[in-house]
């Protein structure tokens, strides 16, 4: 009856649509300086023309597969799609370009092939591009604006894609403050207007066409992405047609909609089911000028879905607040139908429309944010239990390492004694009971719990041997080296404190990198570990010179006092014993190998010239996400006015690197080392860095 119809399909709003998606567009790039500067046609379209802008806030990892991902399925993907991005497999869950496929739109695709990878077989024609050539800003760009004036001027497509990477590749070089930005972007507002032009032009009276612009994430004040500051999870949403009221007010700051709010839209707009797994709303003012009974109809079937999505997630879907505001916004909407039905046009059926509109967008927006956090919802359990089997393996593995890489090349591990020890059963109860605390008053589903529990004692029965195994093993070690110091007459340990030092440091570094601040701001680590290794050093060498000395010529004394008196012995007993400056104990004694003269002093200012060093390059260059857009040398230097200045630096710097090196090298290594440090010159200066001396302008050299 009434109700089913409410769930059918509308028609298509646009006849053509037209998604360009620039790589680490970020919001700032568009509705910031550098937008009006450089993109005078967007900001022109945006200010006054005919078109909606919104901010879109990408959800972490940002990243391009992912960031594709939320964009044509409306879901939030996992940060397990890092590791994918690098090899991305075909997207097998419901999406809007199988939808698209399915109701027989044709859908031709230009750009990043990270979409013919997600996207096999769906696009009537296609042309991808690499995004690992990063030091790529132009070709990379040209390969998909090629196909422009030929594939505007055709009828035969229904959604066109185009995937621009060169603004991504040059925030990677460079950063999002290089001057090659500004180039680049007027290169795509070239690119919008020609699209735009052209599909104004062919326009018909029936079905106005779309163009949409948008990133797929932002970029850093470094040019990476992947985090979630401001800079890499805002990007700019822009929807564009002449169906959408002229503006005439002035700009006023754009609205915040979620990245995942695209795929619905697109879907209601292009006629087609909203997808399966989507947890993002309709997008209101890209609808905002059809009647009020459409955009009702528009609004409960993104509601619908979003229902019938939490109904699959959650047993107690009933008594959800977004569940509840839904069914009485329904229900609104079946007492607006009825009066709709008689006829009824009077200027209370409009706020009632209104008002039941209202309930339906705030019902959308609390199912969006339940089913958004029960996506971020990790079974933390799990993971634990799969996390505390792999570490024991691990330090299985690196205890057998000594054993391994000697001569014997053996290592046991005494299972029998711990498999039958008390520790073993007291181990495997307590975890069985831990295992039944969690199970228990586990809200959520757990995928540890739903196991038998045959295997999950089999489980904790696993990592009590492995953990016993361990102890076993390290109680081995620890007992063969203690026989081994005593059987040596003189005990010394192998492992100097600066040894220790420099595997504490590289451990905590590398322990550090797991914290996600710690990515972007890791040079804040090196500094640390770089000046207290200065200090052990400096504090080493302190006492090899003078202490070790002190008591070595204390020991010097002692030894020609003894052997002064074996000599007066020796006469008695009337044996010859060589003079003591002939002996080799003498000569031992004498002649301790110190280092001496300029030697020492040089190695004595060694680490207070490092930290020197260092101190002097923190502050003339900025580093990190917080500072790195703060004027310092590196920028100076980098800058087109200063490049006589950098290429000078550069030319002395080699120099002292040649210099330095070269007199511990033969002839062919001083030869091959003089035209590798002549290529890395050469190489800057080809792709326009630096100059050469003979070079007085400051036009880059052809490649």
């Amino acid at each position: 009856g009434m109700v089913s119809n409410w769930t059918k399909i509308p028609p298509p709003l646009f006849k053509k649509v037209v998604l360009v998606l620039i790589d680490a567009l970020r919001d700032d790039f568009v509705f910031g300086s550098k937008g009006k500067q450089y993109m005078p046609y967007t900001t022109q379209v945006v200010e006054k023309g005919t078109s909606y802008s919104f901010i879109a806030e990408a959800k972490p990892p940002t990243v391009t597969m992912p960031r594709i991902k939320a964009l044509m399925t409306g879901g939030i993907p996992g940060f397990i799609d890092v590791i994918v991005n690098l090899n991305s497999p075909a997207l097998l869950d419901d999406n809007l370009i199988w939808q698209a496929k399915t109701a027989g739109k044709r859908i031709i695709f230009y750009g990043d092939d990270t979409w013919v990878k997600l996207f096999p077989k769906h696009f009537v024609e296609y042309d991808g591009t690499t995004s690992f050539f990063v030091s790529d800003f132009t070709e990379v760009d040209d390969n998909v604006t090629r196909h422009l004036d030929r594939v505007l001027k055709r009828e035969d497509w229904d959604f066109l894609i185009l995937h621009y990477l060169g603004l991504d590749h040059i925030g990677h070089m460079t950063g999002p403050n290089s001057p090659l930005v500004g180039p680049k972007l007027r290169e795509m507002d070239n690119i919008l207007k020609k699209i735009h032009i052209s599909l104004l032009s062919k326009e018909e009276a029936s079905l106005p066409n779309l163009l949409v612009v948008c990133g797929d994430h932002g970029m850093s004040e470094t040019g990476s992405h992947g985090g979630s500051s401001a800079g890499e999870v805002h990007t700019p949403l822009l929807f564009i047609s002449s169906a959408f009221e002229k503006r005439s007010g002035p700009l006023a700051q754009p609205e915040l909609v979620q990245q995942t709010d695209l795929a619905s839209t697109l879907a209601v707009g292009l006629g087609l089911p909203i997808s399966r797994n989507s947890v993002g709303n309709l997008i209101l003012p890209v609808v905002g000028g059809k009647t009020m009974r459409e955009q009702l109809r528009f609004v409960h079937l993104n509601g619908f879905q979003l229902s019938r999505l939490l109904q699959e997630n959650t047993p107690a879907y009933e008594k959800d607040p977004g569940y509840e505001h839904f069914k009485i916004a329904e229900k609104s909407h079946g007492n607006w139908i009825k009066l709709y039905l008689e006829g009824n046009n009077s200027e209370v059926l409009l706020n009632l429309g209104k008002k039941v509109l209202k309930q339906y967008l705030e019902a959308l927006k609390t199912l969006s944010s339940s089913l958004s956090k029960q996506v971020a919802q990790y079974d933390i359990y799990s993971m634990m239990v799969g996390t505390v089997i792999i570490m024991e393996v691990l330090m299985l593995l690196l205890l057998s390492i000594p054993k391994a890489l000697s001569s014997q090349a053996e290592f046991e591990v005494p299972l029998s004694p711990p498999l039958f020890s008390l520790l073993f059963y007291l181990m495997c109860l307590m975890l069985c009971a831990v295992h039944v605390i969690v199970c228990t008053s586990a809200e959520s589903l757990c995928y540890f719990c739903s196991m038998s529990w045959l295997t999950a004692v089999g489980v904790m029965m696993l990592i009590s041997a492995l953990m016993c195994g361990i102890l076993s093993a390290i109680v081995k070690i620890f007992e063969n080296s203690r026989l081994s110091l005593k059987n040596t007459v003189v005990s010394g340990s192998s492992w100097s404190e600066i040894d220790v030092l420099i595997l504490a440091g590289t451990s905590g570094h590398v322990l550090s990198l797991g914290a996600s601040s710690f990515i972007e701001e890791e040079h804040q680590t090196w500094y640390f570990l770089i000046n207290t290794l200065c200090l052990a050093l400096c504090q080493e060498l302190c006492r090899n010179n003078f202490l070790v000395k002190e008591c070595d010529s204390q020991h010097n004394t002692t030894m020609k006092q003894n052997f002064d008196s074996i000599k007066e012995t020796s006469e008695c007993r009337n044996i010859d014993i060589p003079a003591a400056g002939n002996s080799k104990l003498g000569k031992a004694t004498s002649s301790p190998e110190f280092m001496k003269g300029s030697d020492k002093w040089i190695s004595l200012a060694s680490p207070w010239i490092i930290l020197i060093c260092c101190r002097l390059l923190r502050s003339l260059n900025q580093t990190g996400i917080q500072w790195a857009h703060r004027p310092d040398f590196g920028h100076w230097l980098t800058s087109s006015e200063h490049k006589s200045e950098l290429s000078f630096l550069t030319a002395v710097s080699l120099l002292m690197i040649f210099f330095l090196v070269q007199r511990r090298c033969s002839l062919v290594s001083k030869i091959a080392m003089a035209l590798g440090l002549l290529g890395v010159y050469s190489y800057r200066a080809a792709i326009g860095n630096v100059i050469f001396p003979w070079q007085h302008d400051s036009k880059d050299i052809s490649k």
